[in-house]
């Protein structure tokens, strides 16, 4: 579930009721069976789910995802959730957290300002509907240098950041992408529930404290 800041999301997470009247089962930890990478689950306001690649590099363009539970993949391709690094090392568990994506509808303007001002005129209300919930999931895959840095969530932020294309960062644009990831990421920390699962091939979903591997 790949963490990158959306400037059209809500700062706050949204239950699991407020998906609307969809009855269609949601995979867990799905993964597209073409090309072993991780695929995201959306949900419109009429309830419909649907796949997306969660990579957005471009290099899975070619094909529509076949999602499946990552369980189902031999050798799936586990990217980092936070700094996409390949060869994530370790899941952390948390509360299954939704995303809600909102579209804008209209903006409001005086009439005063735009006679003064006219296409610099300041919006004054700004409206939003609904356009998709996004399902991440209750578990964050990570690499060995984000889980060094998973109690210390400024260290994190600023990894990430370090990691996303400089037109996210530069300028203004740097404080709104690290209160999005605070708010992100914070909700992640306050549910984690102790201990972590190693990710070794054949267990994608990791070996945790008190079990074994097994063939």
């Amino acid at each position: 579930m790949p963490h990158l800041p959306q400037t059209d999301r809500s700062g706050e997470p949204i239950g699991r009721a407020a998906l609307g009247s969809t009855t269609a089962p949601l995979l867990e930890s799905p993964y597209c069976r073409r090309c072993r990478r991780g695929v995201s689950i959306h949900i419109n306001d009429l309830g419909m789910v649907t796949y997306q690649h969660a990579n957005k590099r471009g290099d899975n363009g070619d094909h529509d995802p076949e999602p499946v539970p990552v369980t189902e993949i031999p050798n799936p391709i586990i990217e980092c959730d936070f700094c996409s690094a390949p060869d994530a090392a370790w899941i952390y568990r948390c509360a299954n957290q939704f995303r809600e994506h909102r579209r804008v509808t209209a903006r409001v303007i005086s009439v005063s300002d735009y006679r003064s001002r006219h296409a610099a005129a300041r919006v004054r209300r700004t409206d939003t509907e609904h356009a998709v919930t996004q399902a991440w999931g209750e578990r964050c895959a990570t690499c060995h240098g984000c889980a060094d840095l998973i109690e210390a969530l400024y260290g994190l932020i600023r990894r990430v950041v370090d990691a996303l294309p400089a037109k996210l960062t530069r300028g203004k644009h740097l404080v709104r992408v690290r209160g999005e990831l605070h708010a992100t990421y914070s909700e992640v920390f306050d549910t984690l529930t102790p201990g972590r699962g190693r990710i070794i091939p054949g267990h994608p979903l990791g070996i945790w404290p008190g079990t074994e591997a097994t063939s």
